[in-house]
C-alpha cells in the first residue's frame, strides 16, 4: 500500500509538473543503485536505523519511478511526434487503434500514425489523432487494424471553448492524443489490414459475434441495446434517455463491463467447484487456475475493454493471493493490483473508472463489515422462535431472518461502496441521486440474474451451432432451447429497465443537480471523511475535532467562492457551432437568448451551457428565442443590425451591409454573424477602432480567414469564438 501511494504520488507530480521536469530516467536508475547499495550495507548492520533508511529510499525510488514513467509514457515529447510538424504534413500514414463509436452522422475513433510526408520525403512518426467520417452511404464504419493514407495536416485539439466546459484536450492527451480531424471520405484511403494487436482484434470480433447472438434472439430494441452492453459492454444501441435514466438512479455502473460481471462469474465459478469437486486432491490449485481461466476468457470474449481488464487484473491477484495462503491483507492485494496497473500505464490513474473502482472496493472492504454489523436481522428472528410454534411458522422466521438480513447485506454495500465515491461523483458528474439505495436493491439484484441467463444463452448457442454442424436437420428443434432462455432474458431485462424507469418518474425531485465542486473541495471532502472514519475507529475527540475543522474549511471556501461571484457580471458570446448565442450573467442568473430566435437543442444546451451554469452554482437561468421577449433594451439601426445596451455595455450585432453614410454609432464590442458583408473600414467608420470585432459561431471559416487580416490590419482586435473560445467582457464599471 505505501509503495502504491508513492508511485501515485510520483505520476501526480509529473501530470502537475511535467513541463518543468528536466528527464528523469538517469536520475532514476542513479537512486536505483543507490538504493541496492544502501540495502547491500543495511543487512549487514546489527541495528534498525539502516534498514529503516533504505525502506525510506525504496519510498523515494518508486515516487521517482511513478515520475519518470508518466515522462517515458507521455508521447509528445519524442523528437517525431506530430506536434513537431505543424501544419506542414501532406499526407501521413495511420492504423486505427481503437472501438469505432455510431453517432448519428458520424463514425469516430482513434488512428495511430506511423509515418508523415513532408516537402515529398516520408519519414516515421508518432502520435494519436482522433478523427470523425461522415457516416454516408459509401463509407463503412472503420475496422480495428485498417490501415489509413489520409491527406492533410491535423489540428491540436482545442480546448474548451465554452465556461465550465469538460475539457476533452486534457481527457485526450492522457490517452496519448494530441490532435482531432475531421476526414472526407475522398481524403483518405484505406491501404491494408494491419491490427496493431492480433489478439485484441480477435477479441474485438469474438465480441461482436456474440452481440449478433443477442440481436437474433432479443427483439426488443431497447432490451436488445441493454442486454448487449450488460454482458459485453456495447453501448452502440443504449438511447441517451436510457442513459440519462440510469445516470440519474446512481446505476450507470449496470451498464458497463466491470468488477460486477466479472465478479459474477467468479462466485458462481467458485461455488460450483466447490460444490462438487471441493474435497478433491489439489483442489486450491487446479480450482484456481479454472477460476483464472473463466475470467480471463470473459474478458477476451467482451472485446478486453479497459474496464474488464482493470476488473480481471484486480480478480487475478486475489485468486493468486488466496492459492498461495498469503492474503492476510486485502488492502496490500489491491494495492498490488493497482500497482501492476500503474506500472502498465500511468495515466490510468486519472482515469474516472479507475479511481471509483479502487476507491469503491476499498470502502466496500473496509466498510461493508462495519456497517452490517449494526443489525444482526439473522438473530432477531432466531429470538422469535418458540419450542411450541407450529413448524411452519419457525420455518418463516428463519426465512424472514434470511431475507432481512440479505437486505440489510447489500444496503450495506451500496452504502459502503457511496461513502468513497461520493466526493469523485458531485466532481465528475455535479449530482448526487438521492434513490441510489432504491434503484440498486432492486436493479441490481435483477441484472446479476440476467447476466448469468445472458452467459447461458451464449453457452447454449455455442452448443446448439456445433450440434447443428453435426446434425443439420436437427438444428430447428434444437434452437428451441435458447429461444426460451433468450425470453427469459429479455423478460429480466425489461423489468429492471422499467423499474430504473419507474424510479426516476416516481422520485423526479431525489436528484441533487447543478453540484459544483472544485478539486480542493473535492480533497477537503476525502479528508473530512477519512477523518470521521478515524474517530469511528479509535473514538477520539481529536479526530472529530479534525473532521469539523475540514468540514468548515470547506464551508469557506464554498462561501467565498459565493461572495466573489455575486457582483460578478459577464457579457457572454457562445461557441456552438453553426449558432450565434449570448450570455447575460449578473452573480448566479442569467439570461441566455439565441439570435438567430432557434431554440437551443438539449445537447447544446446540456454540454455548451450547462456546465457554465454549474460552474457558477446559477440559481435563475431564462432562455430566449431572438430578442424579442428579452428583457434587454435593443435597437435596430438598418436591416440585419442592432445595438443592444446592458449594464452600461454596448454591443452592436451585425447581420446585414452597413451603410457608408449612417451616422458613427459608438460600441463597446461588435458581433459579426452569419458571414456579415461588411468592409473594415466601414465598421471602424461606424463603431469605431476601439471596439473589439468578435466573429461568432455561424460564421464559416473561410469568412473568418479572409476577414481576419484585413481588419487586424486595420488596427482593429479581432476574436474567433469557433478557435479561440467564447468571447466574455465584463460591462464598465
Amino acid at each position: 500500500m505505501r509503495l502504491t501511494l508513492a508511485l501515485a504520488a510520483g505520476i501526480i507530480t509529473y501530470l502537475y509538473l511535467g513541463t518543468e521536469l528536466p528527464p528523469l530516467l538517469v536520475p532514476w536508475l542513479g537512486l536505483v543503485f543507490l538504493f541496492g547499495a544502501l540495502q547491500w550495507w543495511a543487512a549487514r548492520q546489527p541495528g534498525r536505523g539502516a534498514t529503516d533508511a533504505a525502506g525510506l529510499l525504496a519510498i523515494l525510488v518508486v515516487y521517482v519511478a511513478g515520475a519518470t514513467l508518466t515522462q517515458e509514457a507521455t508521447q509528445s515529447r519524442r523528437t517525431n511526434h506530430l506536434y513537431r510538424f505543424g501544419n506542414k504534413i501532406e499526407f501521413y500514414r495511420a492504423v486505427v487503434d481503437d472501438y469505432t463509436v455510431v453517432r448519428p452522422a458520424t463514425y469516430a475513433t482513434t488512428v495511430r500514425v506511423s509515418a508523415v510526408r513532408l516537402g515529398g520525403k516520408w519519414q516515421a512518426a508518432v502520435g494519436g489523432i482522433r478523427v470523425s467520417i461522415p457516416r454516408d452511404s459509401g463509407v463503412a464504419a472503420p475496422q480495428y487494424g485498417d490501415v489509413w493514407l489520409v491527406r492533410g495536416a491535423p489540428a491540436p485539439s482545442k480546448p474548451p471553448l465554452n465556461p465550465g466546459e469538460f475539457d476533452y484536450r486534457r481527457y485526450l492527451e492522457y490517452h496519448q492524443v494530441y490532435h482531432q480531424q475531421f476526414i472526407h471520405p475522398d481524403q483518405y484511403r484505406t491501404l491494408a489490414h494491419t491490427p496493431p494487436n492480433a489478439l485484441k482484434a480477435v477479441s474485438m470480433r469474438a465480441a461482436r459475434v456474440l452481440d449478433g447472438v443477442f440481436r437474433q434472439y432479443v427483439h426488443a430494441k431497447r432490451e436488445y441495446a441493454l442486454s448487449s452492453a450488460l454482458v459485453l459492454g456495447i453501448k452502440d444501441e443504449v438511447d441517451q434517455e436510457t442513459r440519462q435514466a440510469y445516470a440519474n438512479t446512481g446505476t450507470t455502473h449496470i451498464m458497463a463491463v466491470s468488477g460486477l460481471q466479472v465478479g459474477l462469474l467468479f462466485a458462481l465459478v467458485t461455488w460450483l467447484l466447490t460444490r462438487f469437486f471441493g474435497a478433491t486432491p489439489g483442489f486450491r490449485y487446479w480450482s484456481a487456475g479454472v477460476g483464472l481461466a473463466v475470467i480471463w476468457s470473459y474478458a477476451f470474449l467482451t472485446g478486453l475493454s479497459a474496464s474488464v481488464l482493470r476488473a480481471a487484473v484486480m480478480f487475478t491477484f486475489i485468486i493468486i493471493a488466496r492459492t498461495s495462503g498469503r492474503q492476510s491483507n486485502m488492502y496490500n492485494t489491491l494495492a498490488v493490483a493497482a500497482f501492476v496497473l500503474l506500472c502498465y500505464d500511468p495515466f490510468l490513474l486519472v482515469d474516472v473508472g479507475f479511481q471509483l473502482s479502487f476507491l469503491a472496493v476499498l470502502s466496500i472492504v473496509y466498510l461493508q463489515p462495519r456497517i452490517a454489523a449494526w443489525l444482526d436481522f439473522r438473530d432477531k428472528a432466531l429470538d422469535q422462535l418458540r419450542p411450541w410454534q407450529p413448524r411452519a411458522v419457525q420455518q418463516l422466521w428463519r426465512g424472514a431472518g434470511h431475507s432481512a438480513d440479505w437486505i440489510w447485506q447489500a444496503t450495506a454495500l451500496s452504502l459502503a461502496a457511496q461513502v468513497a465515491t461520493f466526493p469523485l461523483g458531485l466532481f465528475y458528474f455535479h449530482q448526487f441521486p438521492l434513490t441510489f439505495l432504491f434503484s440498486n436493491l432492486v436493479a441490481v439484484p435483477i441484472s446479476s440474474g440476467a447476466v448469468y441467463v445472458g452467459v447461458l444463452l451464449l453457452l447454449l448457442k455455442g452448443i446448439v451451432a456445433l450440434l447443428s454442424l453435426l446434425v443439420p436437420a436437427a438444428a430447428p428443434v434444437l434452437d428451441w432451447l435458447p429461444r426460451l432462455v433468450a425470453w427469459v432474458f429479455e423478460q429480466m431485462i425489461w423489468l429492471f429497465n422499467e423499474y430504473i424507469f419507474w424510479i426516476g418518474q416516481a422520485m423526479p425531485g431525489a436528484l441533487l443537480t447543478g453540484i459544483h465542486v472544485t478539486a480542493p473541495q473535492a480533497w477537503l471532502i476525502f479528508a473530512c471523511i477519512l477523518a470521521l472514519l478515524a474517530f469511528l475507529a479509535v473514538r477520539k475527540l481529536s479526530w472529530l475535532v479534525v473532521a469539523c475543522a475540514l468540514l468548515g474549511m470547506f464551508a469557506g471556501s464554498r462561501v467565498w467562492a459565493a461572495h466573489r461571484l455575486a457582483p460578478d457580471e459577464q457579457f457572454v458570446v457562445y461557441s456552438i457551432p453553426r449558432r450565434s448565442v449570448c450570455g447575460f450573467w449578473r452573480g448566479a442568473s442569467a439570461e441566455i437568448v439565441t439570435a438567430d430566435s432557434l431554440p437551443l437543442s438539449e445537447t447544446e444546451r446540456t454540454y455548451r451551457i450547462v456546465p457554465g451554469i454549474i460552474q457558477r452554482e446559477a440559481r435563475r437561468v431564462r432562455y430566449y428565442e431572438g430578442w424579442k421577449e428579452a428583457p434587454l433594451v435593443v435597437r435596430p439601426i438598418g436591416p440585419g443590425v442592432q445595438v443592444l445596451v446592458w449594464q452600461g455595455l454596448r454591443v452592436a450585432l451585425v447581420a446585414g451591409r452597413l451603410d457608408g453614410s449612417r451616422q458613427p454609432v459608438p460600441v463597446d464590442v461588435v458581433v459579426l454573424r452569419r458571414n456579415a458583408r461588411v468592409q473594415a473600414a466601414e465598421v471602424a467608420a461606424v463603431f469605431g477602432r476601439q471596439a473589439p470585432v468578435v466573429f461568432d459561431s455561424s460564421c464559416k471559416s473561410w469568412y473568418i480567414t479572409r476577414q481576419d487580416s484585413v481588419f487586424q490590419a486595420a488596427g482593429i482586435q479581432v476574436h474567433d469564438v469557433a478557435s479561440r473560445g467564447a468571447f466574455i467582457v465584463q460591462p464598465p464599471r
